[in-house]
């Protein structure tokens, strides 16, 4: 005999289609939010270590600027020790230039110049005097610029008051203040032992 199912089967299958969707559906949700809530754990773990970095280069940072300030501290200092030894040297240089300068200004003035005046500002150096000539001037000036210690010489004003050959010219020079070399010194020592050696300079033989 045959079975004839007279229930309505079609509804039945709709409820079964639909309970599966809506499973599949909660099973939907439930993996997005564990993946939510596993992402936002990731990302705050992520947070949390960029923030600890954070603080240990602020930590650094802080270091480093100490550090910087310090530096600045000590080249501060060491710019002021460099300037005390820049005035100390200056001023044993300037010591010694003048023991050389007046040896200088011995070793140039030619028969019939006399100096009457001299005034120093800075390297330049102004001379005063009185020549029996225009030509003992010009001798003079040709002296000095030949010196180590003395450089070019202006002439700033020769005159005879009294219009007379015979009578003494008055002069006045700018002369401008140099350092020797250091070869030009090892050579001007070395000339004077070789001068001293010599028997024609006073020298004794061995």
């Amino acid at each position: 005999m045959a079975r004839i199912n007279l229930l309505p089967w079609r509804a039945a299958r709709r409820k079964l289609r639909e309970r599966e969707f809506y499973v599949q559906l909660g099973i939907a949700a439930a993996a997005a939010v564990v993946a939510v809530l596993l992402w936002m754990f990731w990302m705050g773990a992520r947070i949390d270590n960029q923030n600890d970095r954070n603080a240990y280069l602020q930590g650094e940072i802080k270091q480093l600027d100490a550090k910087i300030a310090e530096i600045k501290d000590l080249e501060k200092t060491r710019s002021r020790l460099l300037a005390r030894k820049q005035i100390i040297e200056q001023l044993q240089a300037n010591r010694s230039q003048m023991v050389h300068l007046f040896d200088e200004l011995v070793k140039t003035i030619p028969d019939g110049v006399r100096l009457s005046n001299l005034k120093q500002s800075g390297d330049q150096l102004g001379l005063d005097g009185v020549a029996q000539s225009n030509a003992a001037v010009a001798t003079y000036m040709r002296n000095i610029e030949a010196s180590p210690w003395l450089g070019h010489a202006d002439l700033t004003r020769t005159e005879n008051k009294h219009n007379d050959p015979s009578t003494p010219y008055t002069f006045g020079l700018n002369v401008k203040l140099r350092k020797p070399e250091p070869q030009d010194n090892a050579d001007k020592a070395g000339t004077t032992a070789a001068q001293a050696g010599h028997p024609g300079n006073g020298g004794s033989k061995p």
